[in-house]
């Protein structure tokens, strides 16, 4: 059924809700009257309400997309649909549950929606906390998830504190707990790390969240046993996650702190550069990166004893060229790692442009890239958007406050999706014009030979 028909269609449950509902049509059945409590576990009112308000199948928030809702719906449509899929967070299905999770995520991701979740935010969190209880390793990382965007959404106050409260203490049992899922618990480690960054006001739970991600990825550091690479484990991406969050509460510290950090990991960490697996080298040398304009910042005469051999190791990697790694992987590490060694050596840091909207943000440091990266693997394609309108983000970036456009002027600046089609479709035909011509030019110089 097309949306616009499926939007305007009568409601067959009327207007109450899906507990009413079932217990009208059992008075009517001649069967005995009781008072029916909401999502109770005899009682099917959440299934009801699924059928009712046409979210049998929420992942279909996921698989439309925000666009839909930009071009075809508008804000009560989107809230509607909402409340829904935040109603199935409950569901007895764990693939419902886990798939409105997800569609919850997508739409805070991509739209700034601070009203709406301040009213719901005790719903949600409950949601979050029973999920991340009680469910399985898909159903956990959507939670986590989704708790990430929940503070991004709500930004620094009260209301994220409270967030961080409650889901803390069970984000920090997962990330320890050896018997989860691997994928959980390194989704559990960028969460916590993003939540409290926004969120704790409190020095003491920054330092027990630094050190429960310390005790993590600490497990890759080259031992004096060791040989001298490091063989890559199953919790090696657990590992790179708990680096990256730890390297991301590094910029908040105190500099009292930063130096202690910094005392106890400059000798240790570039031993994860000898590692076999090429994410965990990245992660490591753009953390060194991080630490080296940390430690100038404090002290613009720092001296590092080792910068002899960890600039040799620097260059190695960024002049790679063993046959035995894979192409993509040895030109991204390549690229990479050929910044790092301009940092290390020369304190200089390409600046990248990041366009959104009318405005530009200039990434001038790797405090500012490791913090514009880590949201980006939080919102995704929302992260634009959010870049625009939250006021969180653009406190973080120091953009100011958001500029204000009128209807005419979004609607100019965005570009529709047959547009995007055809304007794809003549740079595929251009690029294909342009190889023919190359071809038929070697064909004609080896004819001539």
């Amino acid at each position: 059924m097309p949306k616009n028909k499926k939007r305007n269609a009568p409601r067959r449950c009327g207007g109450g809700g899906g507990g009413s509902g079932a217990a009208t049509s059992a008075a009517t059945a001649g069967g005995p009257h009781r008072t029916v409590q909401p999502f109770s576990d005899e009682d099917a009112s959440i299934e009801t309400m699924s059928h009712c308000s046409g979210y049998s199948d929420p992942s279909s928030f996921a698989e439309d997309g925000p666009e839909v809702l930009d071009e075809e719906g508008t804000q009560e449509d989107l809230e509607y649909k909402l409340k829904g899929l935040i109603d199935l967070t409950l569901d007895k299905s764990a693939k419902t549950r886990q798939a409105a999770l997800e569609g919850v995520k997508n739409a805070l991701s991509s739209k700034v929606l601070y009203e709406f979740v301040l009213e719901r935010r005790m719903t949600l969190t409950d949601s979050i906390e029973r999920c991340l209880k009680k469910g399985k390793s898909d159903e956990q990382r959507a939670a986590a998830a989704l708790a990430s965007v929940l503070c991004i959404q709500l930004g620094p106050g009260f209301e994220s504190e409270e967030i961080l409260k409650t889901l803390g203490p069970i984000l920090k049992k997962i990330i320890c707990d050896a018997t989860a899922s691997i994928q959980a618990r390194q989704t559990c480690a960028t969460c916590f790390g993003v939540c409290c960054f926004i969120a704790t006001d409190d020095i003491t739970e920054l330092y027990s969240t630094l050190e429960c991600l310390e005790n993590i990825f600490t497990k890759s550091y080259l031992k004096e046993k060791d040989t001298n690479v490091i063989c890559s484990t199953p919790n090696t991406m657990l590992h790179i996650s708990s680096l990256l969050a730890w390297t991301l509460l590094l910029t908040i510290c105190p500099i009292s702190e930063v130096k202690k950090k910094l005392e106890l990991h400059f000798h240790k960490l570039p031993s994860l550069l000898s590692c076999d697996d090429v994410n965990m080298r990245i992660a490591a040398g753009e953390s060194l990166a991080l630490l080296f304009e940390l430690a100038r910042g404090m002290e613009s005469d720092f001296f590092y004893e080792d910068m002899d051999s960890l600039t040799q190791m620097l260059r190695a990697l960024a002049t790679d060229g063993n046959k035995h790694r894979a192409k993509v992987d040895k030109r991204k590490q390549r690229s990479v790692f050929r910044d790092v060694l301009r940092a290390v050596e020369e304190r200089d840091f390409p600046t990248e442009t990041v366009k959104f909207g009318p405005e530009r943000m200039y990434i001038d440091s790797w405090v500012k890239k490791h913090t514009y990266d880590t949201f980006k693997e939080v919102l995704g394609s929302g992260m634009q958007y959010h870049l625009q309108t939250n006021e969180f983000l653009r406190n973080v970036f120091e953009l100011g406050p958001p500029v204000m456009l009128d209807a005419a002027t979004l609607k100019t600046m965005k570009i529709s999706r047959f547009e995007r089609h055809l304007y794809n479709s003549a740079a595929f035909k251009a690029r294909t014009k342009a190889r023919s011509k190359c071809r038929d030019k070697r064909a004609d110089v080896g004819e001539f030979f």
